[in-house]
């Protein structure tokens, strides 16, 4: 990321209609510079750029991408398992393939930062030709903008889409407010286990940007490694990472910490970039009933209805978020595929497998926790 101007890299990602702070230079460096996302964890990064040629603009940076050159596909949350295993079988490599995608961040966005349609365009040719040349298997854009998929579609790749929940702000005034846009089984539900977690005696606060010292993240960081180490991985983001949230992007982080008789016990982190809220990791060194809810949703709720941030959006699957008023929504990826073969098979697979994901969007559309108008 040192061989482009952040200046300028920020530039083009403020020009798009679906920014988010997990794609600023800064974030993008941290990944690499950490160590988090490196080729020893298998996120190679590669970055594509465009620029001018002609005067007056002669040399400025039209077009970016940041590709990830892998040899397997952890991290990504848009799976490509079976579709390795199917080139395994047929004695061909699916690795190494290339990503586009922000490393361990399910969160949609901006991935082809360009300062035209045109420039994008030239930015998605400039990629294959450059998987071509390389022998990459495929190009995977991840999580990317309405505006990225009319591109890649334009250009024939693969549309692929997910499922993700989002909770909308609809101007509440407080908690109790938004309780009451609920049906009373969903209501009654949300205030029974706030309950829980209150009478067990626990109590949170919300620091804010510059309030989280490092003592915070410390204390952060050892419930999120608690976490993974509970289930059985490492964490995919050390340490140092966050030290250079704290150190280059604090204004963009909201911490929740939880106390239980006076001592500091649980936790959760949300990302934030242009009036929306990301929720991204939570751990606790204790067990205590429906801890997870308070946490994870109901506290960045509440903190996102006093704050009147528009959206919450809650990170990748997750059924049972909706019981907490966070609904369905589409996320989309395009996918090019260099062997025509596959290609083919991959696009009828994708066929099919859209129909079932726009029938399961249909069925909990109809299972609305918010009141009927």
């Amino acid at each position: 990321m040192r061989n482009v101007s952040a200046q300028d890299w920020d530039a083009l990602l403020d020009a798009q209609t679906e920014a988010t702070p997990f794609m600023r230079h800064a974030y993008l460096s941290a990944m690499e510079e950490s160590g988090s996302a490196s080729a020893q964890t298998g996120w190679k990064l590669q970055l594509v750029t465009l620029r001018h040629a002609l005067p007056p603009q002669s040399g400025q940076l039209a077009g970016a991408a940041a590709l990830y050159i892998k040899p397997h596909s952890y991290g990504e949350y848009v799976f490509d398992w079976a579709w390795a295993d199917a080139y395994q079988r047929h004695g061909l490599n699916y690795y190494p393939k290339a990503v586009s995608a922000v490393p361990f961040t399910p969160v949609p966005g901006s991935r082809l930062l360009a300062d035209s349609s045109q420039s994008q365009s030239a930015l998605l040719s400039a990629m294959v030709e450059l998987a071509q040349n390389e022998n990459w298997s495929s190009l995977h854009l991840l999580f990317l903008s309405n505006d990225d998929l009319q591109v890649t579609e334009t250009a024939g790749w693969l549309s692929r889409h997910t499922v993700q929940f989002h909770w909308h702000n609809a101007a509440y005034d407080d908690f109790e407010h938004f309780l009451r846009a609920l049906n009373q089984e969903k209501r009654k539900k949300i205030k029974q286990e706030r309950r829980k977690v209150a009478e067990a005696g626990v109590v949170f606060k919300a620091f804010e940007g510059v309030q989280i010292q490092s003592a915070d993240w410390d204390f952060f960081y050892q419930c999120y490694a608690q976490t993974y180490f509970e289930h059985g991985n490492a964490p995919y983001l050390n340490r140092d990472f966050f030290q250079r949230m704290q150190d280059n992007m604090p204004a963009n982080w909201v911490l929740f910490i939880a106390e239980k008789a006076g001592r500091r016990m649980a936790c959760s982190l949300i990302g934030l970039g242009n009036n929306v809220a990301y929720g991204r990791y939570w751990g606790a060194l204790e067990r205590v009933d429906c801890l997870h809810f308070e946490a994870c949703y109901y506290q960045p709720i509440e903190w996102c209805i006093s704050k009147g941030v528009e959206r919450f959006e809650g990170g990748a699957q997750g059924e049972h978020k909706m019981a907490r008023a966070l609904l369905p929504v589409k996320a989309n990826s395009a996918h090019w595929l260099a062997h025509p073969g596959f290609a083919d098979a991959v696009e009828k697979y994708l066929e099919k497998e859209g129909h079932g994901v726009s029938a399961y969007l249909e069925n909990l559309e109809g299972r609305s926790p918010l009141k009927a108008k």
